[in-house]
């Protein structure tokens, strides 16, 4: 009983035809020609695209077109079908209270390590500051002189190395007396862990004899 590969192939070599020379004229891969030919049918496309190629090949070879595709659809292997009469469902997604419970507890742990995580970048940080009062260059007419001005919450502050009071919200208010001979105002604010920001402020002192 002849197949459609032997069926193909002698038509060819009847009309002497080579592979490639057949190629060149259909325009159909040697490669599917070959595997046609041998019935290597893992080799080929899927089996529409196949039916088109052997309608192609019988109308130009002079076969009976109508024959060729009923040979193909004899000699074409059924396509295997893995039957599972259980099937396993293990790997699709389920919301689960578990899933729940792990997805709070990541969610807690995120914010906690970013909590934390700030809170060090925060000490390792020089505290900051902003000196509001003297301004740069200030003209000083009178022995007490006030300087104030912001800070971080945590952090203690001196004016020309005396203690001043910082309040909840970071802001400090002191009078510090002056003479003649002050010509800077250094304001020093230091973290919990010794980190220090320092502001200078340059003033020029006209007190009245």
């Amino acid at each position: 009983m002849r197949t459609i590969g032997q069926t193909l192939k002698e038509a060819r070599v009847r009309k002497r035809y080579s592979l490639g020379r057949l190629e060149e004229l259909i325009k159909i891969k040697k490669v599917f020609l070959v595997s046609l030919e041998k019935e290597e049918w893992e080799m080929l496309p899927e089996f529409p695209v196949v039916v088109g190629f052997v309608k192609n090949i019988a109308k130009f070879l002079d076969i009976d077109e109508r024959g060729a595709v009923a040979l193909l659809r004899r000699d074409y292997p059924p396509k295997k079908l893995t039957i599972n009469p259980k099937p396993d469902v293990s790997d699709k997604f389920t919301w689960s209270p578990k899933f729940t419970f792990l997805v709070g507890a990541g969610l807690i742990i995120a914010l906690l390590l970013g909590y934390l995580g700030f809170q060090y970048i925060r000490f390792i940080s020089p505290p900051a500051l902003v000196v509001t009062t003297p301004v740069q260059n200030q003209i000083v007419k009178q022995t007490n002189l006030e300087v104030s001005g912001k800070t971080s919450t945590d952090a203690t502050v001196k004016i020309n190395n005396q203690p001043v009071v910082v309040s909840d919200e970071g802001e400090f208010n002191a009078e510090i007396g002056i003479f003649e001979g002050t010509k800077e105002i250094i304001v020093q604010a230091i973290s919990r862990s010794g980190k220090e920001t320092v502001v200078r402020r340059t003033i020029k002192p006209e007190l009245a004899n």
